[in-house]
């Protein structure tokens, strides 16, 4: 049945929308179609021309992605700045709880990124967050910018896995480094029970199983507690 439901309220979505392009003078039903085109495939120049017409700069599809998400996604730099420029909100999410931040990040195209960080784009809130792409792919220079931002370093991942933890899973020995040198819950374990030092093991990342665990002990040196009490 929720499967069913979230069906009926998309179709439902577009019918609204396309009705409201039918009864918005200049935007035309035709004009929704078009602009989700332009934002797809890059075609900023059509895209402005439709924004200039009185088309929504925060226009979704189906799925709740909006123009900025589809551009962010498909890597368009060009489009993102000028959305941005007509007001487009960086804070979107789609359906799937990714903003056009997220999918910046997860692409690691440096230059989405940076527009996105300046226009405001949140780096923190619940699911999936900017830090945590960061981390899972590696993206050294973006996990740094991140955290200068303000990225919360212990935010969770469904799955309950911090950066941290994504880093050592995935072989990022150079993030792993990085996010030692924060307060990183390096206790942190995920709904199935792996932690930073036994998911490095699994994927036989043994010499960042060993940094978690030289971290582990100094920040237990320094506390005077034992490990399992931290």
């Amino acid at each position: 049945m929720p499967k069913l439901t979230e069906r009926f309220a998309r179709v439902a979505r577009l019918i609204l929308l396309a009705a409201a392009f039918a009864t918005g003078g200049a935007a035309t039903a035709g004009s929704y179609e078009d602009v989700l085109d332009a934002a797809t495939h890059g075609r900023t120049s059509a895209l402005t021309e439709l924004l200039d017409r009185g088309i929504d700069p925060d226009t979704v599809d189906a799925f709740n992605n909006s123009l900025l998400v589809i551009a962010a996604r498909e890597g368009h730099a060009h489009t993102v700045r000028a959305l941005l420029a007509y007001g487009a909100d960086p804070a979107h999410r789609n359906e799937a709880g990714d903003s056009a931040l997220m999918l910046g990040v997860l692409k690691g195209d440096r230059e989405i990124v940076d527009m996105l960080l300046d226009a405001g784009a949140p780096l923190n809130h619940e699911g999936w967050t900017p830090l945590l792409y960061a981390a899972f792919q590696g993206h050294l220079d973006l996990v740094e910018d991140l955290l200068l931002r303000g990225a919360d370093v212990n935010a969770l991942a469904p799955n309950e896995a911090n950066a941290l933890m994504l880093a050592c899973r995935n072989g990022h020995i150079d993030v792993v480094r990085r996010l030692l040198e924060t307060d990183v819950d390096l206790h942190q374990a995920t709904d199935r029970g792996y932690t930073a030092v036994s998911w490095a093991l699994e994927n036989r990342n043994t010499d960042i199983a060993e940094l978690v665990r030289a971290a582990q002990a100094e920040r237990s040196k320094s506390s005077g507690l034992s490990p399992e009490l931290q």
